[in-house]
Parts: structure tokens; C-alpha cells; sequence
């Protein structure tokens, strides 16, 4: 008997050290063989710098015409960094869908450390548990389908008094700056769901502070920082950029405490019908699995109003500046509006669906002005093959939604704004929510927008109201509008939009 343990043994022992040896072998030919790839293609870039310098800035335009040259996955030196650039729906996908594991985090950079409470929040996170739990949470209570229509409610109430304040504006002749307005009307909606109450009474110094504070957050983070990509260096701030951020951030703290402070003060008053922040709070209580502080907490919040009114809102704009250009549009919308709904009462969500012309126009802006024209930043926890190029782990990712939808191989004059071609054809069936990578203005995969289901209710719905609401002018003495480009985190008009407006259905449609 003795004899057959030491047999069994000796043999269990080598059986175990085979595995270990073969498994060593054939991890160590797999690097191998994939260390002896070639990088995808890309440019040289200059010494310490390495490609930084080229992006100009208008990084996603620099990359987009640099893809022209070296291709759909391209990849860069940026300082002491390995970045990658994807630019078409193929490579896109190859990266979002098949590797999407592999690039389910992000790197490390100064908008997550001196903005998002050092990557407490959701959006910077690590893709792990807790990362999870604020997702599930944020989906159940406040961005998912069934909480979406729970709040439905709310976004009529607070488009109503947008349009109410916009008709006040527009008797005298004024003309009104709309991503004031709409910062005005999301802040309270997303107020409303959040803390049960409105952020900003009424329009004015109050609410444009806060809508300018949105903006400074979405283009700082935005920028190319020296320091993210030369870490040795970034104490030297050589941009400013960080000295900025922690400027910022003491405003959005001081503003986010008084927020829950507040709220915490009247929670007796809901313990019938909690909020969404009611909900998370106790999450800091439960016993079981991840937990979640105070920090976390005012992270997620950030995430929310930051995120929730500024893309919302530039998508929004955009559309209106794109209609504005060009009337046919305009009216062929509100002739598809007059038919279906008339001129005695608002718009409502459920006449959406009814509105195909109106969703086209819609998806055409996601197309042309997505609202983040570069994904935020992925990176690669392991090394892999993408289109037979070697990609190394660690390796940020970038995919140029902007180049996307404007790759003259999958659209047909894509710098026309021209929303009938989501009516037929190749295109009719195409949806922003990820799964048709010729048009992901949210992303795609594992770190796809959490609000992609609310940002697309919003933009149909206020965009819907405002065209129907109102016909819409140029103010006085202006022939052409600006349609430059401000690069953020979020594609922004260099020149904010102010139109005049004159309102079309009847006054009791406005009560």
C-alpha cells in the first residue's frame, strides 16, 4: 500500500510539473510570436514627445487625418505611452466587440485623478466590483429602461417650464442662448430623479454658473495632457491643466456636499418613496459584498449632472444649428409633427415612435456631431492581434467616433447633414446603442455609456418639443451661423447657439 502512495505520488508530481513546464513554453512562444509582430503602422512623432505635438487642437480632426495615411488601426508614441487609434466600424469593432475584455479598463490620467475623486466614480472606475455595483444601481434606479419611464413624468414637468421661460424670452424679440436653456431643464430633471427636488428655481446667473462649470469639466478633461502621457514630468503641470482641475474640483465638491447635505436633511420625508440618492446612500449601510462611501458617491453624482446634461445638450444644439442652416429640414420636420400630433398640444414620448423623420434627423447628428468624438480612453490588460498588428499590454485605446461617421467608404457625402438616409436603404436600420459600429456615438461594449437609453430619450424628446414648440430664427443681423468645432470630452459649438423664437400651436399647448 505504501508503495502505491509513492508510486501515485511520484507520478501526480510529474504529471504536475509537465503541465507547469509545457504551459511555461507555451506562454513563452505565444509572446514570442506575438513580440515578433509588427506594430500597426503610424507616425514617428518627435523625441520624448513622440506624437503629441500632432494633434494639434483638434485632436480627433489630427487623428482622423493621420488614419487617411497609416490606416484603420494606427498606432502612436505619445511620450513614454503606447496608444493605438481606431477609425473605422471594423477596427472598431475588432477592439470593442471581439477584444472587449482585454479593454474593459482605463488608464490612469488627471481628469480621474483631480476630477472624479481620484477614479471613485463610475465612468473612471476600474472595471471590477465596484465599478458593477454603481452601474446596477444607476441602471435600476435612474438610466434603465422600467426607471426611465418611471420618470417620465418629471421630464415633461421641467420641458415645460423651459418652453414656458423660452416663449417669455422670445415675445420681446430676444433671442435665446439654448444650451442655457437646456442646462437649465436636464440639471432639474436629472435634480428631480437624484434628490426629489429642483437644482435651479429659476433660469438665470445660477444655473449659466453651473453650465459653464459643465463646460470647463468636459474640455479639460478632454485635453491631451503632457503629463498623463510623461508621468515623470507631470508635477510640473506644464499645461496648467491640472492646476485647473483641482480649481474645479473644489467647486463641484463644495457644490455635491451641499447637495447631499441637504438632502439628508429630508429624509424623513421620504421613507415612503425613496429617490435615487436615498437608494445609493444605503448602499453604505449594506452588510453584504461591495460597499460605498461618501466619495463614491459624490463621484457618481459628478458622472450624472455632468454627463447627463452637457452631451444631451451639445447633440441638441447641434441638430437645431444643422436645421437652422437648412430649412427643408426644419419644416419637413414640423410638417411630420403637425400631421401626427397637430398644433392644440405638446409633443409627447409616446408620439415618438410615430416620428420617423424626427428619429432620422436625430441619429444624423449622432452621426455627424457625436457628442464625445473620442471615446474615452481604454487600455489593454494583456498584449494581443488586432487586423495582424501587435498591440502591447498596457496600450491605450482610442476609437475616433468622430472619423467614423464621417468615413466617406460607409457614408455617402457624410459632411452633408442629410437625415433621409436613415430612412432607406443600407442605413434604415442602423441604432446608436452600440451594436452597429458605423454608428456608435455612445460606444460600445462593456463601457458603453450607462445613459445611452436616457441620452437618446432626451435628445428625441426635448429636440422633438423644440421643433414643434417653436419656429426658429437667426437673430438679427447674423446671414450664417458658426459651425466650428470646440474640442472637449464632449464636442461643444465653438459659438454657443442663440436663435430667435416664435411659437407655433395654441396657448393652451404652453400651460
Amino acid at each position: 500500500m505504501m508503495m502505491l502512495t509513492k508510486v501515485l505520488l511520484k507520478e501526480i508530481l510529474a504529471a504536475l510539473a509537465l503541465f507547469f513546464i509545457t504551459r511555461t513554453l507555451v506562454k513563452s512562444l505565444v509572446l514570442s510570436r506575438l513580440s515578433s509582430r509588427k506594430l500597426p503602422p503610424g507616425p514617428k512623432g518627435w523625441p520624448l514627445l513622440g506624437a503629441l505635438p500632432l494633434l494639434g487642437n483638434m485632436p480627433h480632426v489630427a487623428l482622423a487625418s493621420l488614419a487617411k495615411r497609416y490606416g484603420p488601426v494606427m498606432y502612436l508614441k505619445m511620450g513614454t505611452c503606447d496608444m493605438v487609434v481606431a477609425s473605422t466600424p471594423d477596427s472598431a469593432r475588432a477592439f470593442l466587440k471581439t477584444l472587449d475584455v482585454n479593454f474593459s479598463n482605463r488608464p490612469p490620467n488627471a481628469g480621474a485623478t483631480h476630477l472624479a475623486y481620484d477614479s471613485q466614480d463610475m465612468v473612471f472606475a476600474g472595471y471590477g466590483p465596484r465599478w458593477k455595483l454603481l452601474r446596477k444601481l444607476s441602471n435600476l434606479h435612474m438610466l434603465g429602461g422600467k426607471a426611465l419611464d418611471d420618470w417620465s413624468r418629471v421630464r415633461s414637468v421641467e420641458l415645460g417650464y423651459m418652453i414656458r421661460a423660452m416663449r417669455e424670452c422670445g415675445e420681446p424679440g430676444e433671442a435665446v442662448v439654448v444650451p442655457e436653456m437646456l442646462t437649465y431643464a436636464m440639471a432639474n430633471m436629472i435634480g428631480q430623479v437624484i434628490l426629489s427636488r429642483r437644482v435651479f428655481v429659476t433660469h438665470g446667473s445660477e444655473s449659466n454658473e453651473f453650465k459653464d462649470m459643465v463646460v470647463e469639466l468636459m474640455t479639460s478633461a478632454g485635453y491631451f495632457n503632457i503629463g498623463d502621457f510623461i508621468p515623470s514630468i507631470a508635477w510640473m503641470d506644464l499645461q496648467g491643466i491640472e492646476g485647473g482641475m483641482k480649481k474645479l474640483h473644489k467647486k463641484f465638491d463644495a457644490l455635491l456636499t451641499k447637495m447631499i447635505e441637504q438632502h439628508a436633511a429630508t429624509a424623513h420625508e421620504r421613507k415612503q418613496n425613496p429617490d435615487f440618492l436615498d437608494v445609493v446612500m444605503s448602499n453604505m449601510d449594506n452588510s453584504e459584498g461591495e460597499k460605498l462611501n461618501i466619495i463614491n458617491i459624490k463621484a457618481l453624482l459628478l458622472n450624472l449632472f455632468t454627463a447627463g446634461t452637457d452631451t444631451s445638450s451639445s447633440i441638441i444644439e447641434w441638430s437645431l444649428a444643422e436645421m437652422l442652416n437648412n430649412r427643408s429640414i426644419l419644416k419637413k420636420a414640423q410638417d411630420e409633427m403637425d400631421r401626427v400630433i397637430g398644433r392644440n398640444r405638446r409633443l409627447l414620448e409616446s408620439d415618438i415612435p410615430k416620428l420617423p423623420y424626427l428619429q432620422a434627423i436625430c441619429k444624423e447628428t449622432f452621426r455627424k456631431h457625436p457628442s464625445t468624438p473620442l471615446n474615452l480612453p481604454r487600455i489593454s490588460t494583456q498584449p494581443c492581434m488586432v487586423n495582424g498588428h501587435y498591440i502591447p499590454k498596457n496600450t491605450r485605446l482610442s476609437v475616433n467616433i468622430w472619423a467614423i461617421g464621417r468615413d466617406p467608404d460607409v457614408w455617402e457625402n457624410p459632411l452633408s447633414f442629410t437625415p433621409e438616409r436613415f430612412l432607406e436603404g443600407k442605413h434604415a436600420k442602423i441604432d446608436p446603442r452600440g451594436n452597429d459600429f458605423e454608428l456608435i456615438p455612445f460606444g460600445a461594449g462593456r463601457r458603453i455609456c450607462a445613459g445611452t437609453r436616457m441620452g437618446i430619450v432626451l435628445v428625441e424628446y426635448i429636440l422633438g418639443t423644440l421643433v414643434h414648440s417653436f419656429d426658429w430664427d437667426l437673430p438679427d443681423g447674423v446671414t450664417e451661423l458658426n459651425m466650428d468645432e470646440a474640442f472637449g470630452l464632449a464636442l461643444q459649438k465653438a459659438v454657443p447657439l442663440a436663435a430667435k423664437v416664435r411659437p407655433r400651436l395654441s396657448n393652451d399647448a404652453y400651460a
